[in-house]
C-alpha cells in the first residue's frame, strides 16, 4: 500500500479528541491513497467511475483528460476570478451573489474555492463544520438566503493548510462533485488568485457558463487581470465581462472623487480585449468593514451607492448570460 505522508498544523489550543476527531473525517476509510479522499468524504460510487460518466467524459478520460461535467441540479455555474490577489474579489463575489439573490429571487450558492486563503466563512458570518449526508455529500451552510461552501468551514481559521498539488486537486474534486446543493438556478465559484492548479482542475472537470473578471484600475493588477483572461479563453470559457473595483475613492466631507489606483484602466483593457466593463464599485470604508463584521454591504445598506453599483453589475452580467444562452 503506497503512503501518503501529509503535513498539518493544529493550533495549541485543540484538544487531542479534537484532533483524533479531524484526522478520523480525513482518514478514516483508509483508501490505498489518502490523496483520493482529501477530504475524508464517501460515496456508493468513486468521483470517476465509468457509472457515473457519459460518452464524451469517457472519451477524455481515453485521452488522458479529466472528466468534464455539468453540477447536478444547478442551472449555471460561473467563476469570479483576477489573476491578482488584493483586488477585492471574494467580497465582489459574496455581494454580487446575494445582489443576483435579491434581484431576481434565484436559488443562490457560493463555492469557496481558495483552498489555502478561504474569506467565505467571514464574508458571511458562518461558522461551524457542514454536516453530512448517507451518501457522504457535504451539506452547505447557509445565511442571508445563499448556500456557502468552504474549506474554512473544516478547519480552524487559524490552521494553515500545508498541502501538494495534489491533494489539492483530490479536495476541489470533492468540492467541486461531493456537495449537496439542492436545487441552484447560480453557483458563484470564487477563484483564488492565479492561473494554476486550482484553476485548471476547475476548468477542466466543470461546465463554466462564464467568468467575470475583477481588477484595480492600477496597472500592476491589470496586467495579471489580462493573464486571467486569456487563460480562460484558452480553455474556452465564456467572459462575461470585467468588473473594476476600488475605481475611484469618493470624500465623505467634500465629496469629490480622487481616482487613487489610476483612472478606467480596466475600461481601456476591456476594450483592447474585445470584453464587456459590468461597471465600477468605488472604494469605502463602509465595503471593508462590513466585510469583516460578516455583514455584506448589499444586506448591511441596501439603499447605499456602494450596493446599487453591485446591484447594476449583477443586472449586466444576468442579461449577458441571458443573452448568451439564447445563442
Amino acid at each position: 500500500m503506497r503512503k501518503l505522508h501529509i503535513l498539518w498544523y493544529f493550533p495549541k489550543k485543540y484538544t487531542s479528541q479534537r484532533i483524533l476527531l479531524n484526522a478520523k473525517r480525513f482518514f478514516s476509510h483508509s483508501l490505498p491513497l489518502a490523496g483520493e479522499n482529501a477530504l475524508g468524504l464517501f460515496s456508493k460510487f468513486s468521483a470517476n467511475s465509468p457509472l457515473k460518466q457519459s460518452p464524451a467524459s469517457i472519451a477524455r478520460m481515453q485521452r488522458g483528460l479529466p472528466a468534464k461535467r455539468r453540477l447536478e441540479n444547478i442551472k449555471n455555474v460561473i467563476a469570479v476570478a483576477s489573476g491578482k490577489g488584493g483586488v477585492g474579489k471574494s467580497t465582489t463575489t459574496v455581494n454580487l451573489a446575494l445582489a443576483v439573490a435579491s434581484l431576481s429571487r434565484k436559488r443562490v450558492g457560493i463555492l469557496d474555492a481558495d483552498l489555502f486563503g478561504p474569506s467565505l466563512p467571514r464574508l458571511m458570518n458562518l461558522k461551524g463544520e457542514p454536516n453530512i449526508t448517507d451518501k457522504g455529500q457535504l451539506i452547505p451552510l447557509i445565511n442571508y438566503g445563499v448556500k456557502c461552501m468552504s474549506m474554512g468551514f473544516l478547519v480552524s481559521e487559524d490552521a494553515p493548510v500545508v498541502w501538494r498539488g495534489l491533494m489539492v486537486m483530490k479536495a476541489l474534486q470533492q468540492l467541486l462533485h461531493q456537495v449537496y446543493w439542492g436545487e441552484l438556478d447560480l453557483l458563484i465559484i470564487d477563484m483564488p488568485p492565479g492561473t494554476g492548479d486550482t484553476q485548471l482542475t476547475i476548468t477542466q472537470q466543470v461546465e463554466l457558463d462564464g467568468v467575470v473578471i475583477v481588477s484595480t484600475p492600477q496597472d500592476i493588477a491589470l496586467i495579471d487581470a489580462k493573464k486571467g483572461a486569456n487563460m480562460f479563453r484558452k480553455v474556452g470559457v465564456p467572459i462575461i465581462g470585467i468588473m473594476q473595483n476600488m475605481s475611484y475613492f469618493l470624500c465623505p466631507n467634500c465629496h469629490q472623487s480622487t481616482h487613487i489606483f489610476g483612472n478606467d484602466g480596466a475600461s481601456r483593457t476591456a476594450k483592447e480585449m474585445g470584453i464587456d466593463i459590468l461597471g465600477d464599485v468605488p472604494l469605502h470604508a463602509d465595503i471593508c468593514e462590513l466585510s469583516d463584521l460578516g455583514q455584506p454591504i448589499v444586506i448591511a445598506k441596501p439603499d447605499s451607492h456602494h450596493t446599487k453599483c453591485y446591484m447594476n453589475i449583477a443586472q449586466r452580467m444576468l442579461s449577458k448570460m441571458e443573452s448568451s444562452s439564447n445563442h
